[in-house]
């Protein structure tokens, strides 16, 4: 059995390290406000852009320049890129590890697909060097603490000028996006090539009237539409980190406490057992003598 000084000891490391967790959960707290903030004002945009490319879409169908457009062109998926949304750092739970987990069966289950990787995040980077490094074809470290759009807007660039020159036939984004602070919602999705939404029946039709043929418009819109997708995939994930660490390091100070708790019944025993001990001593002695 430990003694009372070691087991003294080890209470006061715990605590220690419990006031560390409840300062990450603050912190994570709120910068979770802050990034919630930012990804649902986000929403309207992309659903309005939505919108208009399904309305522009559905007037144009038909349209032989349209149909022509390099990011409308869906071929044959045999090499995909897949571009990967972890964070930086750990102590989030199962954040990365189901993130990283979905990517690598998706992975798994298309063995005649050649596929490359596109690693944002340290924790995307660091997994994928270790088992594919060859197929990395861009490392993006230290933009998921505050991302923007510039940056968001680099990797689209990028994505969309592969897909234009054929070089890969597919690319999808493996991202976790804020659901709630206790259930982040693991998502794949396919980037390239867009797939304009259908119509749907109860929605009221617009007449647009155009300025310019529709072929040009979306020859300016669809660009638009994968960048802000993947910048809208930045900033679910970022508010499903902090999400998913203050859900964990509340666990951690929760855990802690019932550490400290079980630690601290123990050493009352050895107190205890120490004190009888020394009783039954001196009672001894006193008999003996």
């Amino acid at each position: 059995m430990p003694s009372l000084i070691d087991i003294r000891r080890r209470i006061r490391s715990v605590k220690n390290t419990q006031q560390i967790t409840k300062a990450m959960k603050m912190v994570s707290a709120a910068k979770l406000r802050r990034a919630q903030e930012r990804a649902l004002a986000s929403r309207p945009y992309a659903e309005m852009m939505n919108r208009v490319l399904t309305n522009i879409a559905a007037a144009a169908a038909g349209n032989e320049e349209v149909a022509a457009l390099p990011l409308l062109q869906t071929r044959d998926e045999k090499r995909v890129q897949l571009v990967v949304v972890s964070s930086d750092r750990g102590l989030a739970g199962a954040f990365n590890a189901n993130l990283l987990r979905m990517a690598q069966r998706f992975i798994d289950e298309r063995r005649d697909v050649e596929f490359r990787v596109e690693a944002v995040g340290r924790k995307s980077r660091d997994y994928f060097r270790k088992r594919s490094a060859d197929a990395i074809t861009g490392e993006h470290v230290g933009i998921m603490e505050r991302p923007t759009l510039e940056q968001a807007r680099e990797i689209a660039r990028k994505m969309m000028d592969l897909y234009s020159k054929a070089e890969v036939d597919a690319v999808y984004i493996a991202v976790n996006e804020f659901k709630s602070v206790m259930t982040p919602n693991v998502v794949l999705r396919k980037v390239l090539p867009i797939a304009v939404p259908e119509k749907r029946e109860d929605e009221a039709s617009i007449d647009y009237i155009y300025e310019q043929p529709p072929a040009e418009l979306l020859s300016q819109l669809l660009p638009r539409y994968v960048e802000m997708s993947i910048y809208r995939a930045f900033l679910e994930s970022v508010s499903a980190e902090h999400a998913a660490r203050m859900t964990a390091m509340d666990t951690a100070s929760s855990n802690a406490g019932d550490v400290i708790q079980s630690l601290t019944l123990t050493m009352n025993r050895v107190r205890q057992a120490a004190i009888t001990k020394e009783i039954i001593e001196i009672v001894s002695g006193a008999s003996a003598l």
